[in-house]
């Protein structure tokens, strides 16, 4: 297994052979998850919603965006194998733990790290809704709108962007580059015309 290591000008880093750029900085991050903690502060109140985090990826979002959130909630996990080792999604969604919370009658929030084909999000919102919860809406950090095969409602969305591998902030790449503080995509994607935009509350 290759290292991940910095190179020339901290801008780019390697993980497993591949060269990365740096796409989204760790303030850029800051700046947008507190906007987003602002939202649900306002959309929540006093109602003590309980965020739902997917691992292995969401963890670094949803601890930030708790933070952000300036309201009394709890937070769960449940873990969804998609990717493996892939740069691709399998789209073959696999549950391998489930939340230990009950969330009947509960508003819960999916938190996401990253939504691409959308049918994580779909297996999520069909499997919790069975659990009959107050309400139940998303937050995704990433919206990689090009590659959806599925619609479905996001709520709450950081930045939409092409469909690029990203890793860092929580992504990986083999589960490497999940402690990298910036976001960074794959090398010979990077172009003018893959730069991220800020994401709208309720897309879909």
């Amino acid at each position: 297994m290759e290292a991940t290591f910095l190179v020339h000008d901290e801008q780019t880093v390697i993980i497993r052979g591949e060269r990365f750029r740096k796409y989204l900085t760790a303030e850029t991050l800051r700046s947008r998850i507190e906007e987003m903690g602002a939202e649900l502060t306002q959309e929540y109140g006093d109602k003590k919603p309980i965020l739902i985090g997917v691992l292995n990826g969401a963890f670094v979002f949803l601890a930030d965006l708790m933070r952000a959130m300036k309201i009394d909630c709890e937070m769960d996990f449940l873990k969804l194998s998609s990717y493996g080792e892939e740069k691709i999604s399998s789209g073959e969604v696999k549950e391998l733990k489930s939340i230990d919370a009950d969330i009947e009658g509960r508003h819960v929030i999916v938190v996401e790290d990253i939504v691409d084909t959308g049918l994580s999000m779909q297996y999520l919102l069909d499997r919790l809704s069975q659990e009959n919860p107050a309400s139940l809406k998303t937050a995704t950090l990433l919206h990689k709108y090009e590659a959806t095969k599925v619609e479905v409602r996001l709520d709450f969305v950081g930045f939409r962007i092409r469909n690029l591998f990203v890793v860092g902030y929580g992504l990986d790449y083999g589960q490497i580059g999940r402690n990298l503080a910036d976001i960074y995509v794959l090398e010979e994607q990077m172009g003018m015309d893959t730069a991220p935009e800020p994401g709208n509350s309720k897309e879909g």
